[in-house]
């Protein structure tokens, strides 16, 4: 194995792969990160450009001992906006298992950075749909905010005990997707109990969270 499994691991309740190929030689799947909030930074930068552009303007003929001196954030917060969505779009995951050459490939993409994992079929152990304990938000100052909840997690396992966080979301689509990585690697998907079961107090939890990220 190759690359740090550690390295996969996300904040977010959800990422939703996709399936962009599926022939018999290689199955490949992609994950294209946070594009609300990046169109979201684009949107507002672009209503700030009519605010930044006359004060840019001022500042070049007068400089910043003029009425716009005081000013001179706006243009700087466009440039922040435009960076940040710029970061977000780049964000990219993919998933890769070529059954020619029987090596899997985990990839995380940036804008500045590029990680991989790589690893042949007979070191990878597991594949299992399991349970994460994900955080709703940040404690401050010591309070409880801070609460985690169940979300279901499709993880692969290595013989050294270590995973990987391949996808998390919605069970149904997880257990369709980990079908597929484990059909390929000819191993079966293990399902945690109270998933495969049904726990009783689980599933409302669940319920309650996938209609939020509906």
């Amino acid at each position: 194995m190759i690359g740090d499994p550690s390295q996969f691991e996300a904040l977010g309740n959800r990422l939703g792969f996709t399936v962009v190929e599926d022939s018999p030689e290689r199955l490949r799947l992609s994950w294209q990160g946070a594009r609300f909030p990046a169109f979201l930074c684009v949107g507002i930068a672009s209503l700030l450009l009519f605010v930044s552009v006359p004060i840019l303007q001022a500042l070049y003929v007068r400089g910043f001992v003029g009425p716009a001196g005081s000013l001179w954030y706006f243009p700087l917060m466009n440039l922040v906006l435009f960076a940040i969505a710029i970061f977000l779009i780049t964000q990219r995951r993919t998933i890769e298992l070529d059954s020619r050459t029987k090596t899997f490939e985990l990839c995380r993409r940036s804008l500045y950075r590029k990680t991989l994992l790589t690893a042949s079929f007979d070191e990878i152990e597991k594949i299992t749909l399991s349970i994460d304990q994900v955080f709703s938000g940040f404690a401050i100052g010591g309070s409880t905010a801070a609460e985690s909840f169940p979300v279901p997690a499709l993880r692969i396992h290595f013989h050294r005990d270590q995973t990987a966080l391949l996808d998390r979301g919605s069970m149904r689509r997880l257990e369709g997707a980990g079908k597929k990585i484990a059909a390929r690697m000819a191993k079966t998907l293990e399902v945690a109990p109270e998933l495969a079961d049904g726990d009783p107090n689980l599933k409302p939890k669940l319920r309650d969270q996938n209609r939020e990220n509906l």
